[in-house]
């Protein structure tokens, strides 16, 4: 259970990747709130994080719409399924807390599906950015509204 960590550049700033068990395990935009303090992010170590950083690289490019990537989600069972969840929302579409909610068979959790999205420890790839307010307003976001609001412009997502 071994976690290392490395730091990429990124048009939205630094991008702090971890990975563990062989898997993508975090990625954090600057100091992201939630962002674990730095002892939990083990040394660093780039080998592991370089098909990750290729893709990111694609994806801000505008040229890759959906990431192929080991995975490794470490939350509550619910904050899982929500995270699952948004892997399913397509590259340039968004989704309501709501509706996200809805998807998952809790239609009365659109908080608790805000508080688990808040919590996503896999920025990007896992695409919390893609979820709005149920009247389709920016609403938070770890890194900042404005953070969400270029990733979405990147997406070209209408409105």
């Amino acid at each position: 259970m071994t976690v290392v960590h490395t730091v990429i550049d990124s048009p939205e700033g630094p991008l702090t990747l971890l990975a563990q068990d062989g898997g993508l395990a975090g990625l954090y935009i600057g100091d992201a709130l939630y962002r674990p303090p730095q002892t939990a992010f083990g040394p660093r170590d780039d080998r592991p994080f370089a098909e990750a950083a290729r893709q990111l690289g694609e994806y801000f490019a505008g040229v890759r719409r959906e990431f192929d990537l080991p995975l490794a989600l470490r939350g509550t069972s619910f904050q899982v399924t929500v995270w699952r969840a948004l892997l399913r929302i397509p590259y340039g579409e968004t989704t309501t807390y709501r509706e996200l909610a809805e998807s998952i068979g809790r239609p009365t959790a659109a908080r608790a599906v805000g508080a688990a999205n808040g919590r996503n420890p896999i920025g990007i790839v896992v695409p919390c950015h893609r979820v709005l307010g149920t009247d389709g307003t920016l609403t938070g976001y770890a890194a900042g509204v404005e953070c969400k609001r270029r990733l979405l412009e990147l997406e070209k997502v209408g409105r």
